[in-house]
């Protein structure tokens, strides 16, 4: 299990790339399992989810193994 007040590499889409592409983050975990993403994307990169957004994350095989992947908006 992650532990609160640390960071766990996760993966986020990015928009307008043309292909699917992820890019690893360090997102901060929270008590009911949710994860909230860093403040400011690099100002090239649109992410799939807003900066500081909380997002439930799934486990995907992906480029670099099985990773988690954020998958949708938590609450």
């Amino acid at each position: 299990m992650w532990l609160v007040g640390h960071t766990t590499s996760i993966y986020v889409g990015l928009l307008d790339e043309g292909v699917t592409v992820y890019r690893p983050v360090e997102a901060e975990p929270e008590p009911d399992g949710a994860f909230r993403l860093p403040l400011n994307p690099p100002d090239d990169e649109t992410w799939l989810f807003a900066p500081r957004s909380r997002v439930y994350c799934e486990w995907r095989d992906l480029y670099d193994g099985r990773v988690l992947v954020a998958d949708r908006q938590a609450p």
